[in-house]
């Protein structure tokens, strides 16, 4: 059994879900590209998640967002089954797209740890060894020169949605500032200063071990069958929190840690029989599905 996550209302994540057996089942497409972008759009309009960045790379994607109405959990269930029916039956799949883990979803503390993990998932494509720059990544990857500018529109694509069914024919994407910044103009210009520092250490880390860009041509030649050669290192760390500021990162992890206490609590005395155990604010799926009582956030 998996510790129950803590879901709060305002807060900001990165989130990443991988496919599985690291496929290339997200290989940069115009089906691929139409699909996810616009069930993204759907999934935050539905659930009311504020989008600041996202990049979808071959076999797995990155978000920040972030959560006002602590709906995240089921923002996620909807985009990634949606893409997961969608994308297969544009393959001719039938197996499972997504890694057995669930998704990951690092709470960001402040400010300048959304600026570092937004810059992190725009400079994936770079860091990756797959292009030089973010910009010049063929699958989706939002500019930071467009956070602030308005919406976008996003059309339903022609494949597996049914036409003139329930699901909307147009719908707006807007990439917008997180908080904690005062201007749109301010979160936009530390974050193309932070992509441009981890784009160029990219580059001379992967110079300096004698290798060269794949490029976009390539990376739209690979089969989605395919996977990378490279095995993947296991028993890695699995983080709840990404705070620079060490001090900030122990306060964050402290009240996740009472959080799951309390949790334990409440759950022991509610199997003990007693029905109206509370439980602590954060709890997401008891509240929702069996309707336990929560203390306030």
């Amino acid at each position: 059994m998996t510790a129950p996550r803590q879901v709060l209302p305002g807060a900001t994540y990165l989130v990443t879900r991988r496919c599985a057996q690291r496929q290339f089942l997200l290989r940069p497409s115009p089906v691929t590209n139409g699909v996810f972008l616009y069930l993204l759009a759907v999934a935050a309009s539905r659930f009311g998640v504020r989008v600041h960045a996202y990049c979808v790379l071959s076999n797995h994607f990155h978000l920040v967002v972030t959560d006002p109405e602590a709906r995240l959990p089921a923002f996620e269930q909807y985009l990634d089954s949606l893409v997961a029916r969608a994308l297969n039956a544009s393959l001719g799949r039938w197996e499972s797209f997504w890694s057995p883990a669930s998704y990951s979803a690092v709470t960001l503390p402040g400010p300048e740890d959304v600026v570092a993990k937004a810059a992190y998932v725009l400079a994936n494509p770079v860091a990756a060894g797959l292009v030089r720059r973010g910009r010049d990544w063929p699958g989706l990857w939002s500019d930071p020169r467009h956070i602030g500018c308005g919406a976008i529109e996003v059309e339903r694509p022609a494949v597996f949605f049914r036409a003139g069914g329930s699901m909307p024919e147009r719908i707006q994407l807007e990439l917008t500032t997180p908080p904690g910044f005062v201007t749109p103009g301010d979160f936009r210009e530390q974050l193309l200063a932070a992509l441009s520092a981890r784009e160029g250490e990219a580059a001379l880390e992967l110079s300096s071990e004698g290798r060269a860009f794949l490029g976009g041509k390539r990376v739209l030649a690979q089969s989605s069958a395919r996977f990378p050669a490279a095995v993947e290192p296991r028993r890695k760390l699995n983080p709840k929190v990404a705070g620079r500021d060490k001090w900030k990162r122990i306060e964050a992890l402290g009240r996740l840690r009472e959080f799951l206490l309390a949790y334990r609590e409440a759950w022991a005395a509610l199997k003990a029989g007693f029905r109206d155990a509370i439980f602590p604010a954060g709890t997401y799926w008891l509240r929702v599905a069996h309707g336990v009582p929560c203390h306030p956030v």
